[in-house]
């Protein structure tokens, strides 16, 4: 009986959790990268439990009311600082990997609390574990892979914001997790609804994520190689990114010129490598790490902290700095 409540409690959060990672055709979460998400939500779960039980002793509610209205605020903006986390150390380039980190996330709290309830329940029937399975669990993982694919999409608008491109996700999430607490139905039937609709609209959001990810990559390696051909043969000076170039000779020293070329040039090289290493995991093939490039991006972040904010931003026209553009300078560097 109880290898049947794990089964019915724990397996379908993990198999949609399983299933987006599978779905990613460029490979861009590994496996460990996965695993470690799904322990940072199992610790969201840990620290929910934590404070929503001092929240309703403080309170005094009902754990009913409190459940229905202030636990779907906490829970999710728990899980949503994970989620920032990972935004602010540059491992999220693209929604495809936002909700792979955001569906293992959620899958990791789902699978901690639905252990505890184990425990709690022990005496529970198997439509319980039915409706916390599949229901209950798989809102989790599919309200955190939302809130990421929102979240992910605001700050690739509006980067220099992140705190407030954060709002409107969170409050959607939590606004799907207070609904489903209401049971406005009856729990199967509502567990039904959940199981069709959220994988179902995030799975459609994916794949429209990986078009656009083909279509910037396609796109961006044209561009970097472009522009790299330019430099190494000298015919920069025949269009109007060669004359940029040439006129930022008049407002740095000549030692700032030469390592602003040196950014420029190792920032496109770098660039290039990153999308093609993409473009290889395709077709299920992976590049071990190149000593030469790992020197390159080195020597990049060196001539970064060398040329300045300043020289950053006379080259920022072609060196785009980027949610996308930051991942994979920091993907091509994975030791």
């Amino acid at each position: 009986m109880i290898i049947s409540r794990l089964i019915l409690s724990l397996a379908p959060v993990l198999v949609l959790a399983l299933a987006l990672l599978l779905l990613d055709s460029y490979k861009l979460v590994k496996l460990s990268s996965a695993l470690l998400s799904l322990i940072r939500g199992g610790l969201a779960a840990l620290i929910c439990l934590l404070v929503n039980t001092l929240l309703i002793k403080t309170l005094s509610m009902d754990f009913n009311d409190y459940s229905r209205f202030f636990a779907p605020l906490v829970e999710e903006a728990t899980k949503a600082s994970l989620f920032y986390y990972l935004i602010r150390k540059k491992r999220i380039g693209f929604l495809v990997d936002a909700a792979i980190h955001g569906a293992a996330i959620g899958a990791g709290f789902s699978v901690f609390e639905n252990i505890v309830y184990l425990h709690r329940l022990s005496d529970a029937g198997m439509i319980i574990w039915f409706v916390r399975g599949f229901g209950t669990a798989v809102m989790h993982s599919a309200c955190t892979a939302m809130f990421g694919i929102l979240y992910k999409r605001a700050v690739d608008r509006i980067a220099e914001a992140k705190w407030r491109a954060i709002i409107p996700a969170l409050v959607a999430s939590a606004a799907v997790h207070t609904l489903f607490n209401q049971f406005l139905l009856p729990p199967v039937l509502m567990t039904m609804l959940i199981i069709i609709i959220l994988p179902l609209l995030i799975i459609v959001i994916y794949e429209n994520s990986e078009r656009s990810l083909r279509s910037w990559l396609s796109m961006g390696m044209d561009e970097d190689m472009s522009m790299l051909e330019m430099i190494l043969t000298g015919r920069s000076s025949e269009t109007r990114f060669g004359q940029y170039l040439h006129s930022i000779r008049d407002y740095f020293p000549p030692a700032v010129v030469v390592d602003l070329f040196c950014y420029l040039r190792i920032y496109l090289e770098l660039a290039i490598r990153a999308k093609g290493m993409l473009l290889l995991r395709q077709f299920g093939m992976n590049q071990a790490p190149d000593p030469a490039i790992l020197e390159k991006l080195d020597e990049f972040k060196f001539l970064e902290k060398s040329i300045g904010k300043t020289g950053k931003l006379a080259l920022a026209p072609f060196v785009r700095m980027g949610e996308r553009e930051l991942w994979q300078i920091y993907m091509i560097g994975e030791r």
